[in-house]
């Protein structure tokens, strides 16, 4: 099983970290490692002094897929959850900077909070380009996106990736955060909610 993260599928996101809005997707990896465990708190690695959190809806693939058109991406999955994509922003930066892979800052152990509960998209009106998800940070929110705003689908996102890389079945797809990353210390509180559901609820080491 893979994670394959989506970069900048959201206009003000890429803006308000100083990058340029892609022409098309912008995708790496996580490795099955970087799931945090189901009722694990996050620790924030030592060697990380400005690690932030991102929101994003998360699809999981029910068949496996190699380049398969947008208009048939949707026979890959039916059901949605929600995560977030722990970030290293220090070590991203410096990275990027050296012109490096900047996979040490996404990549790490516990880095993937994936909610234990799928929903079907049936069960939130049928139309995945139309939900709303949120991010809580002890108590007040800092993150609010809707499907609708994404740069691209996540058809599109689907049959993108697998010009590149076949789907296997399991895979997790995390479709772009929105707008209002920040950092965590220690003793935060995280809430993760789908069209207003409860999705998560993660406390900081």
């Amino acid at each position: 099983m893979k994670i394959v993260c989506i970069g900048r599928n959201y206009a003000d996101h890429a803006k308000e970290l100083g990058n340029q809005v892609p022409t098309e997707p912008l995708f790496f990896f996580k490795p099955e490692s970087a799931i945090l465990h189901k009722d694990h708190p996050f620790a924030i690695p030592e060697w990380t002094r400005d690690c932030h959190y991102e929101v994003e809806l998360v699809v999981r693939l029910d068949r496996a897929a190699k380049w398969i058109s947008p208009e048939h991406a949707g026979r890959c999955y039916a059901s949605v959850g929600l995560g977030i994509d722990f970030t290293a922003r220090d070590i991203q930066a410096e990275l990027k900077a050296a012109g490096k892979p900047w996979e040490k800052a996404k990549a790490f152990d516990g880095s993937a909070v994936v909610s234990s509960q799928f929903i079907p998209i049936a069960d939130l009106g049928g139309e995945i380009q139309d939900l709303s998800f949120s991010l809580f940070l002890n108590g007040n929110e800092v993150q609010q996106g809707h499907t609708q705003d994404m740069l691209f689908s996540v058809d599109a996102l689907i049959s993108h990736v697998s010009q590149y890389s076949t789907w296997k079945t399991g895979d997790l797809l995390f479709t772009g955060t929105p707008a209002g990353v920040g950092p965590v210390q220690s003793g935060d509180e995280l809430e993760g909610r789908l069209d207003g559901r409860s999705m998560f609820s993660i406390t900081v080491l």
